[in-house]
């Protein structure tokens, strides 16, 4: 029987993404390269594998997880906050992936 849990919120998948992503504090990056490392994250390891990855950090190194997240959140709602609608999320050039362009309805 599978679980009743509720879907992560958009906010929380998208620092989910940066927070395993290869992109550095030190590296200063712009929203838009935030945008990228968290598409290519959800593209690579999907939501769930994400968040997996974020709980194995939480358990074996809590104190810097605890500041990389912070710096996640805030990238990656910087990032998509002020997001035009017509401006395109960027997409998984992962055939059979949800967020390939040809994977459309």
């Amino acid at each position: 029987m599978r679980s009743a849990t509720p879907p992560f919120s958009i906010s929380t998948v998208r620092a989910g993404a940066l927070f395993v992503s290869a992109l550095q504090r030190s590296e200063h990056p712009s929203p838009e390269q935030v945008r990228r490392a968290i598409a290519v994250a959800i593209c690579t390891f999907g939501e769930l594998g994400c968040a997996e990855q974020v709980a194995q950090e939480f358990g074996d190194h809590p104190d810097a997880a605890v500041a990389r997240m912070r710096w996640a959140h805030q990238l990656a709602g910087q990032a998509f906050g002020d997001r035009s609608p017509d401006t395109p999320a960027p997409v998984c050039s992962r055939p059979g992936h949800p967020a390939h362009p040809r994977q459309a309805a």
